[in-house]
């Protein structure tokens, strides 16, 4: 897990077998800003000479903050340090807890049918006609067919999912029901189950994983944990935890230009926001908790760990989550 507190961007011109690159790299450093210039034009050579030997370069480093392509680490603002756990503040405005070792996961509630759950209808429902249009002979009920299906495809798939639905059980209880067959079946994890406005936070408190190792990526196929998530976790190399509301929830419009480093004309607009947003969080908590399963065992890190994201994510107060 890498988040630096400095950022710094260097740019050359040259030429290659008769072709012109423009080349920008970013550096990074926690010392200063000297030194993430220094980083970002020793960046610039290296892709020079990879250029020269792979007689491919990728151009620029684009501006984004984690999910980290090319290697980049995660690029938001540094708000506090406990150890080797890091607050940030996310692209739109957002708290995130970063730590290297103690698990997080997210399970979202699935609320709509699966994509694949569409193709089956609509190819059923195409299958029929087509099975129709043979035995009559006619492409009119094809035509006919064909713009039925793509009618009432959606329709007949959201029916079939509420019916589902009634029959084994609403989102909630569905993911919370995963959450149970993998404490069955491992009774000697001990999780901490939290509610969020979408879903469900797990955070495992009875030992401190390598986040891209075999053990965390089996834990969230088994639990179906948020796939964008699971990919941040490896490109990073770390755990992440929202920790404070998504702005829209509570009435601020999400932070613009959020990405950081900004342009220092623009840091008296995003401090006004700040304010402006802290004062309307103050009503709302991120997450709530909802029961523990498993062991008892806790991992003095995790236990560390879980005091500082409740004590952000108001876990155990009564106030709406957002």
């Amino acid at each position: 897990m890498i988040i630096p507190k400095y950022w710094a961007e260097a740019k050359t011109k040259t030429k290659f077998e008769a072709r012109q690159y423009t080349i920008k790299r970013f550096g990074w450093s926690d010392a200063s800003l000297e030194a993430a210039q220094q980083h970002a034009e020793q960046r610039v050579l290296e892709a020079i000479e990879q250029l020269k030997t792979d007689q491919k370069i990728r151009r620029i480093d684009h501006k984004v903050a984690y999910n980290g392509a090319g290697g980049l680490p995660i690029r938001e603002e540094i708000i506090s340090q406990y150890d080797d756990v890091i607050i940030t503040r996310n692209s739109y405005g957002a708290l995130c807890l970063n730590t290297p070792d103690v698990l997080f996961a997210d399970i979202d509630f699935v609320t709509q049918p699966q994509s694949n759950s569409y193709f089956i209808i609509f190819f059923v429902l195409l299958a029929s006609s087509g099975f129709g249009a043979f035995y009559f002979s006619s492409w009119f009920i094809f035509s006919i067919g064909f713009v039925l299906s793509l009618l009432l495809t959606s329709t007949i798939a959201k029916r079939i999912f509420k019916f589902q639905q009634k029959r084994k059980g609403t989102p909630e209880q569905l993911a919370l029901e995963k959450i149970r067959t993998f404490s069955s079946n491992y009774p000697t994890w001990h999780l901490r189950v939290y509610r969020t406005p979408n879903g469900y936070r797990i955070l495992v408190m009875h030992q401190i994983f390598e986040p891209r190792g075999v053990q965390v990526q089996s834990f969230f196929k088994t639990i179906y944990a948020d796939p964008y998530y699971d990919l941040m976790c490896q490109n990073q190399n770390c755990f992440r935890a929202r920790i404070s509301p998504k702005p829209w929830r509570i009435g601020v419009e999400r932070l613009r230009q959020g990405i950081w480093p900004i342009p220092n004309e623009r840091l008296a607009l995003r401090e006004n926001w700040v304010r402006e947003y802290q004062r309307k969080a103050e009503d709302y908590a991120s997450c709530r908790f909802v029961e523990q399963f498993g062991s008892q065992m806790v991992h003095p890190k995790a236990k560390r760990v879980q005091s500082i994201h409740d004590q952000y994510c108001k876990s155990d107060s009564h106030l709406d989550i957002a």
